[in-house]
Formats: structure tokens, C-alpha cells, sequence
């Protein structure tokens, strides 16, 4: 059952407020020719039928158990017609997208993640050579949009992903182009009753299906956020949520078409209209990874967070000359060959040393020769630059990565001003530049290409001897005592927030 999960990756919808309000959505007209792309356990088809007995469905499923489950429910109705394929490869799906579309309506809950053995996704990666063909879901969508006629209905349930993630700027695109989004409601995942997967958020979007990209691009749609319980589905009441609307054409105009979702407007104006991004002034890159921690890491003290497996380094061991070390890239000779390192961890300004490498010659040649050794970016190890983890907690954080080692955990940011250091820090450690992330990439996470992205504005002269001189306060205090005054970092806050003129 496990290795079957992981496959289908089938989440069936087993909330009525879900169901109804999706099924709703469609419009349905007696005539209809419906698609069930992912029939599953048949919740959809049920509440169709229960307005319409007659009602022209086609189902599709790829489960042996949810087949038989489909038929067992469904055959004896002559109208409904179930087949046992595979939605992203069957060849009359195929043939029929190519011949604009042939379904009135389409609804789904389809796989979310599904794991695909190497030969299919080499035929997945040639059939949808535009998508991220790992994620199935944003596959099953284009494949259906396809499907629809035009002027017809699609109501998918999927993770909110597909609103950021660069992975999926090519789907958007498809969305804004060659649909008309009807509306999209946002929600967290606790909606979905037993599920534990790890999507923090889905979405349920509904589609209308337009060959006309002038229609698409000036439409308006609304995004419905923050429901509080799933029953709000059944009577939306647009008071108790936050709504926003755009156009298609604003959506596309915005970097990789991302859905930049705010309650500032001044933060997606920011982010779509500033002259410099982060790209521009600082390099932004992931650090290494030794490819087997226990072996090559070692640790300080046994009461590290997070380090009690690993072996305590000799402190006769440690290299504190390695930066006078002209080819530290071929790692060090000698018993003193372990370097400071910094991991992840949401702590602000500088992070206690307590993380060392193997930095000696044989084993900079086994990561460099290693396939589960990553040994990237390597001109960046051992600068003076900002590390900010790729996982954060509530917000982002930044720390000092003081000419050390940094590991795959971090971003390391690097200006090509150097003088703009303490700047960066204390920007990638305030509110603002907290808003910006979260609404280029409301995950949880800060990988290099979503920090890249966010706005940059130069301080003045005054502004930045403010900042170099504050921040020089908060590292000093932390060196001497491991902690420093908040009103310290609240004048950074301030002066970030001015600079952005928020």
C-alpha cells in the first residue's frame, strides 16, 4: 500500500464542502460532455449524477483498485463511460487536444508529486517538454486545458505551488494565455480530511477555457484567501476573506508570470518596477555539502542543536590560518586540516561557531570526485559575505558568513561592493525584506533564485554609515556577551523600511 501511495500519490476529496463547491463551479447544462481525468474513488461523479442521472461523463483512472471501485459504481449507468489509462500518455487524449478540445467541463483532484519510474518521465519530459514533468499535477492541468472546448469549464483542486515556484513559470504562462481564470480559492491543506502530504497550502482553480489571448490577457479574476474553516466554501462571503483581484495581463507582466499575492500593493509594485534586483548587485549562490556529514563533520560540544551524532573535533585540529592558505581549494596538508563552517538555523547577525569540516587534501579530493558530494560554487567558499538558510521558520534570517565554509543549507549572498555587507545583513534580517520573499515564494523556503529576485534600493550615504555603524553594534555586543539590544535591530528595521519607503 505504501509503494502504491507513492505512486498514484491519490489523495481522494473526501470533503463535501470541497466537492460541492467545485462541482458548482462548473455550471453544469444537461448537454455537457464532462472529463474525469483521475476518476479515483468517484466522490465527483457521484455529486454530478445526483443532479443529473443521464449526465456524459468520461472517466479515466490508472489504479487497478480505484478502476474496479469506478466500475463497480458506475457501469450500470449507460452514460458514463470508463476506461483504465493513463490520462498524461493515452493516445486518444493526445489526438483529441490537438483538435480544440472536445469536453464541456472538466473537474479533478489530480496527483499531486506522483513518482514516475525513468522511462516514463523521459517520455513525460518529451510530451510536455515546456513543464517540470516531476510534478504530475501541473502535467494533468495542461493535458486538460487542452481537453476543453472553447468557452468550457475546468475545476482543479492542486497545491498553490504553481503560483510561484519557478518551476512552473511555464504553466502560468499557459494558464494566462490560453484560459480565463474564473476565480482561485486558497486554503491549507488541514482542509483536506486525513491527508498529511507536503503541500502547506492547495488551491482550487477554476479555469474557462478561451482561444482569444486578448480575452485572456484583459480579464479580471479574483483570489480568495484566509478561510477559516472549510464550511466557508459552501457560502462565500467575500467580508470575511481576503480578496484580491487582477488581470491576466498583470500577472504575466510580473517576473516569471508569479502570482505576486499581497496585502501591500506597494510590495508587488516594488518588486515588478524596481531598477536593481539582488541578481544585480550580489551574487546569490548554494554552498557544499561533503555528501556524508557523519564522516567528514565534526562538532565542538556535544550539546550543539542538532549534533550530538557527530565526533567532537580536536581543537589542536582546527586550521585558523586557512585564509592565508593560497590554494585552499585543494584542501589542507598537515593535522590541523578542520574548518569552521556555517550550517543553517534561523539566528540573526552571527551564529556561535560550533561546526568544523575535514579540509585536508584527501578529502577535498574524495568531494570533488564524490556523486553525492556537492562541491558547487567554490569561488564563493571562504569569502566575507551574508549566508541566509534555505529553510526558514516565520521569517527570514541572515547571518555573517565571516570568510568560512558554507554548506548546502545556506545562500550565500555576496555584493560586489563589499562596503555593502552590513547593508544586506541587516536588510535579509528585516520585516521588509521578509514581505518581499513571502511574496515572491510564500513557502517556506529561500532558495537563491526567489532571493535574486527581490528589489533592491540603494541607501544614502547617511543611511549607510547608520546601518554599517549599528550593525558593527549588534556583532560586537554578540561576540562579548551572545546577545545584543532589540532597540538595535528595531533602528535597522526603521531605517530598511525608509530606505524602501514603506
Amino acid at each position: 500500500m505504501i509503494l502504491e501511495a507513492r505512486k498514484y500519490q491519490a489523495f481522494y476529496t473526501k470533503s463535501t464542502p470541497i466537492v460541492d463547491y467545485m462541482v458548482n463551479k462548473l455550471n453544469l447544462k444537461p448537454t455537457d460532455k464532462i472529463f474525469e481525468p483521475c476518476g479515483g474513488d468517484g466522490v465527483f461523479i457521484e455529486a454530478i449524477i445526483a443532479d443529473n442521472e443521464y449526465a456524459n461523463i468520461d472517466i479515466c483512472e490508472l489504479n487497478d483498485n480505484a478502476y474496479k471501485t469506478l466500475l463497480n459504481k458506475f457501469s450500470s449507468y449507460p452514460t458514463i463511460n470508463i476506461r483504465q489509462c493513463d490520462t498524461l500518455l493515452d493516445n486518444d487524449l493526445i489526438f483529441n487536444s490537438g483538435f480544440g478540445g472536445v469536453y464541456d467541463k472538466i473537474i479533478a483532484n489530480p496527483p499531486y508529486g506522483a513518482w514516475q519510474d525513468l522511462e516514463k518521465r523521459a517520455i513525460l519530459k518529451k510530451i510536455y517538454s515546456t513543464l517540470y514533468a516531476k510534478e504530475t499535477y501541473a502535467l494533468f492541468l495542461f493535458r486538460c486545458i487542452e481537453l476543453l472546448k472553447d468557452g468550457g469549464i475546468l475545476s482543479f483542486i492542486i497545491p498553490d505551488t504553481f503560483l510561484n515556484l519557478h518551476m512552473h513559470k511555464a504553466i502560468r504562462k499557459h494558464i494566462l494565455t490560453k484560459t480565463k481564470i474564473v476565480d482561485l480559492a486558497l486554503f491549507p491543506s488541514s482542509f483536506f480530511p486525513g491527508v498529511n502530504f507536503g503541500y502547506a497550502n492547495l488551491s482550487i482553480i477554476t479555469l474557462q477555457k478561451a482561444n482569444n489571448i486578448g480575452e485572456c490577457l484583459s480579464n479580471d479574476f479574483k483570489v480568495l484567501n484566509s478561510f477559516k474553516t472549510v464550511e466557508q466554501l459552501r457560502n462565500i462571503n467575500e467580508s470575511e476573506l481576503q480578496v484580491f483581484s487582477f488581470t491576466q495581463n498583470e500577472i504575466l507582466s510580473n517576473p516569471d508570470h508569479a502570482f505576486l499575492i499581497s496585502n501591500n500593493s506597494a510590495i508587488a509594485a516594488a518588486i515588478n518596477n524596481s531598477k536593481l534586483k539582488v541578481c544585480d548587485i550580489a551574487s546569490c549562490v548554494t554552498g557544499f555539502y561533503s555528501g556524508d556529514d557523519k564522516t567528514f563533520l565534526q562538532v565542538n560540544s556535544p550539546d550543539l542543536k542538532n549534533g550530538k551524532n557527530y565526533d567532537l573535533v580536536d581543537a589542536d585540529s582546527v586550521n585558523r590560518d586557512y585564509e592565508n592558505i593560497h590554494n585552499i581549494l585543494d584542501g589542507i596538508e598537515g593535522e590541523k586540516h578542520f574548518v569552521p563552517i556555517v550550517k543553517g538555523g534561523n539566528i540573526k547577525f552571527l551564529k556561535p561557531e560550533g561546526w568544523f569540516m575535514n579540509w585536508s587534501k584527501e578529502a577535498v579530493s574524495h568531494y570533488k570526485k564524490d556523486k553525492k558530494a556537492r562541491f558547487q560554487n567554490p569561488q564563493y567558499y571562504f569569502r566575507y559575505g551574508v549566508g541566509v538558510p534555505m529553510i526558514s521558520s516565520s521569517s527570514i534570517t541572515a547571518s555573517l558568513i565571516e570568510n568560512k565554509l558554507f554548506d548546502q543549507s545556506i545562500v550565500g549572498i555576496f555584493p560586489k561592493d563589499k562596503s555593502l555587507t552590513f547593508y544586506l545583513l541587516a536588510f535579509f534580517n528585516s520585516p521588509t525584506c521578509n514581505k518581499f520573499i513571502r511574496t515572491i515564494n510564500p513557502s517556506a523556503n529561500n532558495p537563491a533564485n526567489y532571493i535574486k529576485k527581490i528589489p533592491f534600493i540603494m541607501p544614502s550615504v547617511e543611511q549607510l554609515n547608520i546601518i554599517d555603524s549599528t550593525v558593527k553594534e549588534i556583532l560586537e555586543s554578540i561576540k562579548q556577551t551572545g546577545s545584543y539590544n532589540e532597540g538595535l535591530e528595531n533602528k535597522l528595521n526603521e531605517t530598511v523600511k525608509t530606505i524602501y519607503g514603506f
